[in-house]
């Protein structure tokens, strides 16, 4: 490697390297004042600061078309925003658990370190440009969130959330490993570019251990983002965890996970495989009907919005389809750009909606349910309001931001030819409007229940998390009124990678 090409590296990884270094702040603060807690402000401004800088970096340094230490990362448009969307997601969760009473506790400032050494997993997986380096992303992003959902002050769930997060995300990493292993020694790389190369020729002469690989390897990152039918432990850690770190799983988890799937399925070469084809499009099409059908059953609203989270998946793997077995010349980077802005999309809706459920979370180990809710306008009518926003957006409804990002998703079905993938997800999109609204109905309509909205007096000490909520209804509007500037900056930058 010459001189050049090592600058170019290093400037590749400064975002990780900004928050390794900033991730060890507060732990030394601690460790050298005698095992004593920073107050969670301090430790609260280091990380954001560590995010922000990361996001500096990211901004200058990422971008273009650029390759480093050996073609294992690359930096260009997909990287930079997906990048984006990470770090912000990180540092409103950082706001958020300032604020919460499950993490905000003394070891506050090792949860945020987790919460950063998570985010530098998420950061190598949407820079990476092989398979093996992938994997060692999302062991790394992992290990952290393993930890960080264990931490939490609720004796029972958070521990049982964290054993089956942990045993299943096992499994799912040994399924990940040896798929990565038959690809090896069948395609005889790892690195995305030359393995696109390689797809059509493999599938074509039917390759049938190429083809096991790739389908283990997808079953890997399925686990990951909640697909169907690996998407049984997202409601129990959902609810087990503390919801700052629920709300960081929900965004920056799937959107790193999410990226990593369209480099593996940016090739044309797909095409030859039916039968992968099929298998793919039926998860997308199982992962949207079980998580709305699901969720329309839930009492409790985390889980109600684990179930969510399940059918936005599911949605998402539609543009993935798209992306791989699409008959259109760049239909890869038309995808690209659809489900880049729909996980833009949703991961602020998502931020917004469980920093309503950290607001009004009454204590450790009290879940809140979806009938706590009820007359809450009559008392708070601008938390409603903001959370009405969220919820209605999720739904996709015009003109808010969600509605745009499955708009787009549908109408790239269409014009690929996914017309029945393009119906059921219009389909499932009406069935998800009845536990969406089920909350509004009970905020607007219905008597208020003193008892239940109590606590909510306490809640004037939770500026960050209500900034969040408001922010999030903000950008959920304004986003939405201007969703062609950003599908256009979307565009450039991915198109500018080629």
């Amino acid at each position: 490697m010459n001189h050049a090409l090592g600058i170019s590296s290093y400037l590749i990884v400064a975002p990780m390297l900004a928050l390794l270094a900033a991730s060890l702040v507060p732990v030394m603060l601690k460790v050298f004042s005698g095992n004593r807690e920073p107050h969670p402000f301090v430790t609260t401004t280091y990380g954001f600061i560590a995010v922000a800088t990361a996001l500096g970096l990211a901004i200058t340094f990422l971008g273009g078309s650029k390759f480093g230490f050996h073609n294992a990362l690359v930096s260009d448009g997909l990287s930079l925003w997906a990048s984006v969307i990470v770090l912000v997601s990180g540092g409103f969760s950082i706001f958020m658990m300032h604020d919460h009473v499950e993490t905000q506790t003394k070891l506050f400032s090792e949860k945020v370190f987790l919460l950063l050494g998570s985010l530098i997993g998420m950061l190598i997986v949407v820079l990476s440009n092989d398979l093996i380096v992938t994997f060692l992303g999302i062991e790394t992003m992992s290990l952290c969130l393993y930890v960080l959902i264990a931490m939490s002050r609720e004796t029972i769930l958070s521990k049982e959330a964290a054993f089956k997060y942990f045993i299943l995300g096992s499994f799912a990493s040994a399924i990940f490993l040896y798929g990565i292993a038959l690809i090896y020694g069948t395609a005889g790389t790892t690195q995305f570019p030359g393995l696109m190369e390689q797809v059509g020729p493999l599938l074509e002469s039917r390759n049938h251990l190429f083809l096991i690989g790739i389908v283990f390897v997808v079953l890997g990152f399925a686990f990951k983002v909640s697909v169907f039918p690996f998407h049984f432990w997202t409601p129990d850690v959902y609810q087990g965890a503390p919801t700052p770190v629920t709300a960081f799983m929900a965004t920056a988890v799937k959107a790193a996970t999410f990226v990593a799937i369209l480099r593996l399925f940016q090739s044309t070469g797909y095409q030859h495989s039916l039968p992968l084809k099929e298998v793919i499009s039926w998860l997308a099409a199982l992962t949207m009907l079980v998580g709305n059908a699901a969720a329309i059953m839930q009492a409790n609203f985390k889980r109600m919005l684990a179930y969510s989270s399940v059918a936005h998946s599911g949605y998402l793997m539609v543009g993935v389809v798209a992306a791989g077995f699409g008959d259109s010349q760049g239909v890869a980077s038309a995808a690209g750009i659809v489900v880049l802005f729909y996980l833009l999309a949703y991961s602020i809706m998502t931020l917004g909606s469980f920093a309503f459920v950290a607001l009004l979370e009454k204590s450790v180990g009290q879940a809140l349910q979806v009938d706590d809710v009820r007359g809450l306008a009559r008392s708070h009518p601008v938390l409603a309001g903001c959370m009405a926003i969220v919820l209605f957006s999720l739904a996709g409804v015009p003109p808010l931001l969600g509605f745009f990002g499955k708009f787009g998703l549908f109408s790239l079905a269409i014009e690929q030819n996914f017309y029945w993938l393009a119906i059921w997800g219009v389909l499932n999109s009406v069935i998800s409007v009845y536990y969406y609204l089920r909350p509004i109905v009970l905020m607007y309509m219905q008597g208020e229940d003193s008892s239940a909205n109590a606590p909510l007096i306490e809640m004037n000490k939770h500026i960050m998390t209500r900034f969040t909520l408001f922010g999030s209804a903000v950008l959920i509007i304004i986003m939405g009124m201007f969703s062609s500037p950003i599908l256009a900056a979307l565009k450039a930058a991915i198109l500018g990678r080629s």
